[in-house]
């Protein structure tokens, strides 16, 4: 199997040794002729010239000039900024105060983008309008854009720099919709507001205010309090064709980053570390290929890819009883022909195998290889794959989630008015959930990781999680217990629940990213947490090769059908204060029974 990323040795270098010299053994630094030859022309004794015979050679020198260079060093060590020593608790805590006021003084911001991507609703590959949006803000703000990356249109950084050296924190969120999810918020049944149309019905719409309002508030400490480091800024595309994060791994965009922090949509104010409940993936297309024949005619003349399809499909479902209870694997029948009356000369199933480790993930796509070969030498067509993306088993860092906990409990949950709970309630009881409890308003905490994760749902965050300490923290901008991927989960999306949850979630990243910055002792042990536990005895496994491409294509039919009435409802801000009130929905709603046509 192909190698991964190489994984980072979980050791850290203080910045001003990263510039004045060579870190040996003992972890002191010693000062080395940079220049790649010593003054007397000869080659050094390695790169660096930091080789015994040319140390003594030079003392000399080093006598005659220590003062000057004494304050050569004095100089370089305060331009590395406060990140190259630990700050003091005190100190920190007064810098977190300021973050979280920094994101308070954002909440409008907070509210117009988090209202703003929820108008647009744009499937994966096609997050246009998103992508442009967002990255026009961070622009405005002085971080550097690269588009484009991976091949992928929608995909981007976006990076500022302060200081010289310091660690270098991304924060990342996911971006698309969901097909056929539209919903109008803050009506607490189906309620579409184009028919048909996708929509946020994940929240993936929230994600990056919660990353921009926490990014600014902290690139305005750094600036004002000379922290040295670097903030980058990214969007998970296709998250829900989980078919983004892995092409960028792989393609090198995080190289040198020192840690993740990941934001996802939820109805707590949570983290975790360690592997989850849940599942990787990975996103197969199979093609078939056969021969038209009139279907009455001369059926007997046609090869029908679509029988293949069909005979795959039953070949795994009779297969699925025999394999662990722990996988999960669904496909959907992409293209099975055009008319009744041809005989299908091409056809494609897709199909999801999920499993727990990256071994079985491999053990269930080589089963579904042998089953579609089998179906083809069954109907004597051909068949092709071809990947769509893959999502590893993701496991969190325990160090960064212990310090990210310690400001969750700072922030709390947000305080929910009577209206906001009556509201939540009512969804609850209009879409069927067993609990009908309303928002949570009690902190779940950090538990160490089941000894038995339970089976369930994938993100590609894996991927990241296995080249760099990483955690994915959660913020209650949703409502409990609905049905995930539905029309539901868009409901609250554009309200004040939503709102709130953000700012909650943006205080929350804030305030870790100021750990990372400048404590490097947590940042040395999330890199011994990831190379000295996670990674010991599991690397990364990529599933992709190098001749694998992002299926860009997808879903730009559908947004090229939907796209043009969509733009009629795109939220306007300078007219309007919220979406709310762009569509003309009350706030707090009054009326929380669905309508008979509605039922």
């Amino acid at each position: 199997m192909r190698s991964g990323p190489p994984a980072f040795d979980g050791r850290v270098t203080p910045p001003a040794a990263r510039i004045l010299g060579r870190r040996t053994s003992l972890g002191q630094v010693r000062l080395c002729n940079r220049g790649g030859r010593s003054p007397d022309g000869q080659s050094p004794e390695g790169v660096g010239s930091c080789g015994r015979g040319n140390w003594g050679r030079h003392q000399a020198m080093f006598r005659k000039t220590g003062l000057a260079i004494t304050a050569s060093l004095l100089t370089l060590v305060v331009a590395q900024g406060a990140a190259a020593a630990e700050i003091s608790a005190g100190k920190l805590k007064s810098l977190k105060a300021d973050a979280v006021a920094g994101v308070e003084s954002r909440a409008k911001l907070a509210q117009v983008m988090n209202d703003k991507i929820f108008s647009f609703g744009e499937l994966g590959f096609q997050e246009v309008e998103t992508s442009a949006y967002i990255t026009k803000v961070l622009e405005e703000n002085g971080f550097t854009i690269q588009r484009g990356v991976s091949g992928i249109p929608t995909a981007w950084t976006a990076t500022w720099t302060h200081g010289q050296g310091g660690p270098t924190i991304a924060l990342g969120s996911d971006i698309d919709c969901i097909p056929k999810a539209s919903q109008k918020p803050g009506v607490p049944w189906h309620d579409p507001i184009i028919p048909g149309a996708p929509g946020h019905g994940e929240g993936h719409n929230s994600g990056q205010a919660v990353n921009v309002v926490a990014a600014l508030a902290v690139k305005d400490l750094m600036v004002k309090q000379n922290i040295a480091g670097t903030l980058v800024l990214w969007p998970g595309v296709a998250e829900e064709l989980v078919a983004g994060k892995a092409y960028m791994v792989r393609d090198g965009v995080f190289k040198g980053v020192d840690a993740t922090i990941f934001t996802h949509v939820g109805a707590n104010l949570q983290t975790t570390w360690g592997q989850p409940s849940g599942t990787g993936l990975v996103s197969v297309k199979y093609s078939f290929h056969g021969e038209s024949a009139h279907s009455a005619g001369a059926p007997w003349r046609g090869r029908s890819a679509l029988d293949a399809v069909e005979l795959m499909n039953i070949g795994w479902n009779m297969r699925r009883e025999h394999l662990r209870p722990e996988q999960r694997s669904h496909h959907v029948i992409s293209d099975g022909g055009d008319q009744p009356n041809v005989v299908p000369s091409e056809a494609t199933v897709w199909y999801y195998f999920r499993e727990q480790t990256f071994d079985a993930i491999k053990k269930s796509w080589a089963i579904g290889d042998k089953i579609a070969k089998a179906a083809a030498d069954m109907t004597d067509t051909k068949v092709s794959s071809a990947i769509v993306g893959t999502a590893a088993p993701r496991h969190f860092n325990r160090p960064m989630a212990e310090a990210a906990q310690k400001n969750i409990e700072q922030v709390g949950l947000p305080k929910w008015t009577e209206d906001e709970q009556a509201f939540a309630k009512a969804v609850q009881k209009n879409v069927g959930s067993t609990k009908q409890e309303g928002l949570d308003v009690k902190l779940k905490g950090l538990k160490p990781p089941e000894e038995k994760p339970e089976s369930g749902g994938s993100d590609d965050i894996g991927d990241i999680s296995w080249i760099m300490p990483t955690i994915t923290i959660n913020y209650p901008s949703n409502i409990p217990d609905l049905p995930g991927h539905h029309w539901a989960n868009a409901i609250s999306m554009a309200t004040p629940i939503a709102h709130k949850g953000v700012v909650a979630g943006s205080k929350v990243v804030a305030m870790t990213t100021l750990d990372l910055l400048t404590q490097p002792k947590l940042l040395a042990d999330s890199k011994a947490y990831f190379t000295n536990v996670q990674t010991k005895d599991q690397k990364y496994v990529p599933m992709l090769s190098a001749a694998d491409k992002p299926q860009t294509q997808m879903n730009a039919n559908i947004m090229a059908t939907y796209r043009p009435e969509m733009k009629a409802f795109y939220y306007d801000p300078d007219k309007y204060g919220t979406y709310l009130e762009q569509l003309g929905i009350a706030w707090p709603v009054k009326t929380l029974t669905p309508p008979a046509a509605a039922k």
